[in-house]
C-alpha cells in the first residue's frame, strides 16, 4: 500500500494552466531585489560585498518562473544558498546568511503548489540538503536547527494543502456539473418519452381505425409507429447509461406552468409573489423544466438565507426568443460578500449555460438578493 501511495504521488501531474506571470510577480521581484540591495549596502561587516549581493540577487529572478518551472527555480534559489554555505564552510567568507534571502521560501511553496509529483520529491531533497548545509555552516543549537527546518518546510506544506483543497473543490464542481447534465438528460428523456409514447399509441389506434381506409394510410401509420417505437427504445438505451439502473418514468417533468404551485408547496410564512407575463407559449419542454428548477432553487435559497426579509418576488417574462426569470428578496445582506459563490449557484449557472442561456446572482446595492436567468426558447443543448 505504501509503495502504491508513493507511485501515485510520484506520478502526480503538474497543475494544468498554471499562471505564468501576473503583476504581483513583478512587485515581489522588486521587493526581493530591493531588500537584498539594502542589506548588501548597510550590512557591516560583510566580506565580498558586491559578489555576495549579486549571488543573493540572482535567484530573485527565479520568482518569475516559479509556477511554470518550479523544480528548476527551486534549484536556482536554494542553489544560491548552498553556494554561500559552501563558501562559508571553506572559510572563503565569514558572514551570516543574508536575511533578505527569505524570499526563496516562495519557491518552496510554488514547487508543491504547481509542480508534478516527481518534481516535488526531487525539490524536497534539494531543500533538505540545502538546509543541512546551512546548519553545518551556521549551527547555533538544536532548537534553532529544528526551527530552521520547520521554517523551510512550512511553505511546502502550505503549498501542498492549498493544492489539495483546490483539487478537491474542482472535483466537487465537476461532479456537480455531471449531476446537472444527468438531471437535464433525465428531464429531456422523460418529456420526449411521454410525447413519443403518445405518438406510438395514436399510431396504433389510427392503424386499427384505418382498416377501411386507403391502404396508404395504413402504411403511413405503420411507419409512424415503427419510427416512434425505435426512437423511444434508442432514447431509453442512451439515457440508461446515466441512470444507475433507474427505470424511466413516462410522466412529464415539471414545467414553467407549475411555477405558481411552488407557493402551495412552501410552508414558510414569508410572502411569495409570482408574476408570469409575456409570450410563454411554444417552449421546448427542457426549457420549461429548466426555468422551473431555477425558480425552485432560487426560492428555496431565499427562504433559507434571506435574513429579516419581508417578501420574495418571482418574475417570469417571455418574448419571441427568450424566457427571463428574476427572483428578488429584501433580506439583509450586510454580512454577505459580493463574491459569494456556492455549489448551488454553480449548478444553476451550469444548467442555464447548457441551454445556451445565462445566470447571475448577487446582493443588491442597498438591501436584498437578486437572481436573474435568461434562457433561449429553442433550448439547444450546449
Amino acid at each position: 500500500m505504501l509503495r502504491n501511495s508513493f507511485i501515485s504521488l510520484w506520478n502526480e501531474p503538474r497543475v494544468v494552466d498554471a499562471p505564468r506571470r501576473v503583476w504581483r510577480d513583478w512587485v515581489l521581484l522588486v521587493v526581493a531585489v530591493t531588500a537584498v540591495l539594502v542589506e548588501g549596502i548597510v550590512r557591516d561587516p560583510l566580506d565580498w560585498r558586491v559578489l555576495s549581493t549579486v549571488v543573493c540577487i540572482v535567484p530573485a529572478v527565479s520568482l518569475l518562473w516559479r509556477r511554470t518551472h518550479p523544480l528548476w527555480m527551486v534549484s536556482v534559489g536554494f542553489g544560491a544558498v548552498a553556494v554561500i554555505d559552501v563558501a562559508t564552510l571553506a572559510g572563503l567568507i565569514d558572514i551570516t546568511l543574508f536575511y533578505s534571502l527569505v524570499y526563496i521560501i516562495v519557491l518552496a511553496y510554488a514547487l508543491f503548489r504547481w509542480g508534478s509529483g516527481y518534481e516535488a520529491a526531487i525539490g524536497f531533497v534539494v531543500i533538505l540538503s540545502t538546509n543541512v548545509l546551512s546548519e553545518l555552516a551556521y549551527y547555533s543549537g538544536l532548537t534553532d536547527s529544528i526551527l530552521s527546518f520547520g521554517f523551510a518546510l512550512l511553505p511546502a506544506a502550505v503549498g501542498a494543502s492549498v493544492r489539495f483543497r483546490v483539487n478537491s473543490q474542482t472535483a466537487q464542481l465537476h461532479q456537480l456539473r455531471l449531476r446537472e447534465r444527468e438531471q437535464l438528460a433525465r428531464e429531456l428523456h422523460d418529456t420526449v418519452a411521454h410525447h413519443v409514447s403518445a405518438i406510438a399509441v395514436q399510431a396504433q389506434a389510427g392503424q386499427a381505425l384505418a382498416a377501411s381506409q386507403p391502404e396508404i394510410a395504413v402504411e403511413v401509420l405503420g411507419v409512424v409507429e415503427d419510427a416512434a417505437s425505435r426512437a423511444l427504445e434508442e432514447m431509453r438505451l442512451m439515457v440508461g447509461a446515466l441512470r444507475d439502473g433507474e427505470d424511466p418514468a413516462l410522466a412529464p417533468q415539471r414545467g414553467i406552468e407549475d411555477i405558481p404551485r411552488l407557493v402551495e408547496n412552501t410552508e414558510s410564512a414569508l410572502p411569495i409573489d409570482i408574476q408570469m407575463s409575456g409570450n410563454l407559449q411554444d417552449l421546448q419542454p427542457v426549457v420549461g423544466a429548466a426555468i422551473y428548477r431555477l425558480a425552485q432553487e432560487s426560492i428555496t435559497n431565499a427562504l433559507r438565507h434571506a435574513q429579516d426579509a419581508s417578501y420574495v418576488r418571482v418574475s417570469v417574462v417571455g418574448d419571441n426568443d427568450t424566457v427571463r426569470l428574476a427572483v428578488r428578496d429584501d433580506g439583509d445582506v450586510s454580512g454577505v460578500s459580493r463574491s459569494m459563490t456556492g455549489f448551488g449557484l454553480v449548478g444553476m449557472t451550469e444548467r442555464a449555460a447548457l441551454l445556451g442561456g445565462t445566470f447571475e446572482a448577487g446582493p443588491d446595492v442597498d438591501r436584498g438578493w437578486t437572481v436573474t436567468a435568461s434562457v433561449p426558447k429553442s433550448g439547444v443543448l450546449a
